[in-house]
């Protein structure tokens, strides 16, 4: 891309609407230029036009995004079928497990939720299509790592914050690539407590009838109801057919 065909000023307004989210719901201007590293006179009229247009709403010191905002998300959803194939599938995954089933694709050094069943709240943090969590450390996005050249999932990982969200995750790159690479054999990933303490999670890589990665799928549930060896032995023979009618459905 020529550096003229970069509109920086709209580059700057997607990073003041990215810093938002369920730690932040609520940001004055000072708030929001530490979250994006702008400056306060750039990020106050990103902000001020966001609230002009409809897409926050403003008290005089707080900004909270709209629900007119989902409409740039709704945009993506509604232009594939993927959410809408994946969804009765998701359904009746979640019905055999007895737990949440969701689907998501890798975006950047995260993964974004585009399905879910939810039978129950397994995490602290309320999980919908639209979600996004660290692909480093999250079932699903160990699956779609795993899937990339190495090269590539190192390039991922070296943009990635690896914090230790638990003293279970782990958040050294060798050891990182070590997993994908476990996950690339074996076809599923497995993460104890890793992302959360008391969350178990599994996830299987979803192809197309070509073979081709589309997305990934996963079963979460308590620790105290399925241990990681558990996950394996009861969810992922479900997880199994679920892959199998899928690859039928995906062109």
């Amino acid at each position: 891309m020529r550096e003229t065909d970069f509109v920086s000023g709209f580059a700057r307004g997607l990073k003041v609407i990215e810093a938002f989210g369920e730690m932040h719901q609520r940001l004055s201007i000072t708030d929001a230029a530490k979250l994006t590293g702008l400056d306060r006179a750039t990020v106050r009229r990103s902000l001020l036009t966001l609230s002009e247009l409809g897409y926050a709403d403003y008290d005089g010191k707080f900004f909270t995004l709209t629900p007119k905002v989902l409409r740039l998300g709704h945009a993506y959803l509604s232009a594939t079928p993927l959410p809408a194939i994946l969804q009765p599938h998701l359904d009746l995954l979640s019905e055999k497990a007895g737990q949440s089933a969701s689907a998501s694709v890798l975006d950047g050094t995260e993964i974004l939720y585009i399905a879910r069943a939810s039978q129950k709240r397994v995490m602290s943090i309320n999980l919908t299509p639209g979600s996004r969590l660290p692909a480093y450390c999250a079932s699903m996005g160990r699956v779609l790592l795993a899937a990339l050249p190495e090269a590539e999932a190192r390039a991922i990982l070296a943009r990635s914050d690896l914090k230790a969200n638990t003293p279970r995750t782990i958040t050294d790159p060798g050891k990182l690539i070590t997993e994908f690479q476990r996950v690339r054999t074996q076809g599923y990933a497995v993460i104890n407590q890793e992302l959360e303490l008391g969350l178990c999670s599994i996830a299987v890589p979803v192809e197309n009838d070509r073979g081709q990665l589309i997305c990934a799928l996963n079963i979460g549930a308590p620790a105290a109801h399925a241990s990681a060896e558990e996950m394996v032995t009861r969810y992922l023979p479900l997880m199994k057919e679920t892959q199998a009618a899928l690859r039928l459905v995906l062109r």
